[in-house]
């Protein structure tokens, strides 16, 4: 199937998201009830000049599951989430979404297979990025309006709903300035969901947060994940993980070292290097 079949239907919804009859509910995270793969990622390669950061990166995400990434700083984890979005281009390897598009990047991807990745995903980063010059509903309706064709008066009621959703609706007339740190990035949250992706991507959502602010944003992450979203999440917050996700991916060295669920991970790991991964940083949470 060819890239070009992922633009956006003529109703404006864009693809990936549900059906149109249920257009109208920005909430409700796109159908998992048949749990097929979503996204297959296979022998994930990226090098930055002599320094090979992904090594042979294998994976898969189901719908409605959520994937999360472990590991130490400079393991891979971030190039991983960018490669899956189009923000990084792999050396090497296949990335196939479910319907499509299905990368070979043994060529350089075109533009239009990039911005096919980029119609079934939306990423959630580290410091928010939001427009400083935009109120919080501008920044929310920008995607929608200005790459999905959603007609605005439509985009802001479904913004409205989001904002509610985090308990941000008196915020709607705010610049960026004005809010917390954490506010921020509900904000950004709420920006990724306005797109109504198939898979949200989290790049240490709270790694830029002071203490106290992290708890709001979390909480926030796990309710998606409780309703069914699709997520992979890169992050620090090992409690987070154990909680909300369905597989944990512990990455060193640019390869993924173990893999499995949560509970089964942290009470007893199978690789070495998990379990002094693990010891240093999670039996104070036990």
């Amino acid at each position: 199937m060819s890239p070009t079949d992922h633009r956006p239907p003529d109703d404006g919804r864009p693809a990936g998201g549900p059906p149109a009859d249920g257009a109208d509910d920005p909430l409700a995270p796109p159908d998992a009830s048949d749990a097929r793969v979503l996204l297959e990622a296979r022998g994930i390669r990226k090098s930055f000049g002599a320094n090979e950061v992904l090594r042979g990166v294998d994976f898969s995400v189901r719908r409605g599951e959520v994937v999360t990434l472990i590991g130490p700083s400079g393991s891979g984890k971030t190039t991983v989430l960018r490669s899956l979005n189009g923000l990084e281009t792999p050396d090497a390897g296949t990335l196939a979404f479910d319907g499509g598009p299905e990368i070979d990047f043994a060529t350089p991807p075109s533009k239009a297979d990039r911005l096919a990745m980029r119609d079934r995903s939306a990423m959630v980063f580290q410091q928010h990025n939001l427009f400083p010059h935009m109120t919080v509903i501008e920044n929310v309706i920008e995607g929608p309006v200005r790459v999905q064709k959603v007609p605005r008066a439509r985009a802001i009621a479904e913004a409205e709903a989001l904002l509610d959703r985090v308990g941000l609706a008196e915020k709607r007339d705010a610049h960026p300035f004005e809010l917390s740190g954490g506010q921020q990035q509900r904000v950004g949250i709420v920006r990724a969901l306005a797109l109504k992706p198939d898979l949200l991507l989290f790049d240490e959502p709270t790694s830029a947060l002071d203490p106290e602010l992290v708890g709001e944003v979390l909480h926030v992450i796990k309710e998606l994940a409780d309703e069914g979203w699709t997520m992979v999440v890169v992050t620090h917050e090992l409690q987070f993980a154990r909680q909300a996700a369905d597989e944990v991916l512990f990455m060193d060295g640019g390869v993924i070292v173990e893999r499995g669920a949560p509970e089964r991970m942290f009470r007893a790991p199978r690789e070495e290097r998990t379990r002094r991964f693990l010891d240093r940083l999670l039996r104070p949470l036990d």
